[in-house]
């Protein structure tokens, strides 16, 4: 039987983002990367320290159990990255000391990695380079440029896997988002009373929430479980229009947070996502500076 990721959670992650590479990634951008290699071929055998998305991928690969054959699990991480094979070794050998089974990667040296999203059937792409992430969502994949300066994710809930998403323009489309931008609060709230009814349009990370919501389904004898939150700046009255979208999806949240316009931050120190996603850098300044944070860059590069 051939080998397959059909049926499974597959998500794509760069090494700067499930290790802490920051200090060679420094030597890279005042050097070259030869003086990068050097560094990371000399470090071989010394473990990389946790990056931002290290309890994210802790997380997701304890749904599987050490001993269940590759057809029967539900979950597959990808390094993805422009690192050189040699690097790409390290990272590897990084994964074995922490105990993370990372079993697959594509390392480009330097060229873009995102076209491999494809062939992966990839639901999530994690990096801290922000030209790979807008190709990616222009090439239709949910995908976020990680903040490697976040805050490391709490450890107070060990068997319970918590994501976070904004709601416009990651969840939802950005349209209800640009009449708030051209016509201001007003307006906006005018708008969503009057569609109040109407779903909304899919944003980029619909597909994740769908898959997340289907493993959280499928885990009820798991030992680990997933819990979901919207943190988004609606208020009422433009909270029902959200709400209504995500019952016509037939997918839920387990926690809801309109907002207002407040600062997140204060927010999401309570609910200790192992990561959260929002498009706008005021919310994911605040964010990373409490938790495992990602960008969401619209398809046209605004906001």
């Amino acid at each position: 039987m051939p080998v397959t990721l059909e049926g499974k959670l597959v998500v794509a992650i760069s090494s700067r983002a499930v290790f802490d590479f920051e200090e060679e990634n420094r030597v890279f951008e005042r050097d070259d990367d030869h003086t990068y290699m050097a560094l990371q071929r000399d470090r071989l055998d010394t473990p990389a320290a946790p990056g931002v998305a290290f309890a994210l991928v802790k997380k997701l690969l304890a749904f599987d159990r050490p001993d269940d054959p590759d057809e029967r699990r539900r979950i597959e991480v990808v390094v993805l990255s422009r690192n050189d094979p040699v690097s790409g070794l390290r990272v590897f050998n990084s994964a074995k000391r922490a105990g993370l089974r990372l079993e697959r990667g594509v390392f480009t040296r330097g060229r873009e990695p995102w076209r491999y999203l494809a062939p992966l059937n990839a639901h999530l792409f994690l990096s801290a380079n922000e030209q790979d992430v807008q190709a990616a969502i222009e090439a239709g994949f949910p995908a976020a440029r990680v903040y490697p300066e976040s805050v490391q994710a709490s450890e107070s809930h060990p068997e319970e896997l918590r994501i976070a998403f904004d709601g416009d323009a990651v969840l939802f489309s950005d349209e209800s988002e640009r009449v708030f931008q051209r016509q201001g609060l007003v307006a906006f709230q005018s708008h969503e009373s009057e569609l109040a009814g109407a779903p909304m349009n899919p944003g980029p990370f619909k597909p994740l929430l769908e898959v997340l919501h289907r493993l959280q389904q499928d885990a009820l004898h798991s030992p680990m479980r997933i819990r979901t939150a919207l943190v988004t700046a609606r208020s009422a009255p433009a909270h029902e229009r959200a709400i209504r979208t995500l019952m016509d999806w037939g997918v839920e949240v387990d926690e809801a947070m309109f907002l207002g316009g407040l600062p997140k931050g204060p927010f999401l120190a309570e609910f200790e996502p192992d990561f959260f996603f929002d498009d706008q850098p005021g919310h994911c300044d605040s964010a990373a500076s409490v938790g495992p944070t990602g960008r969401v860059h619209h398809r046209d590069g605004v906001g």
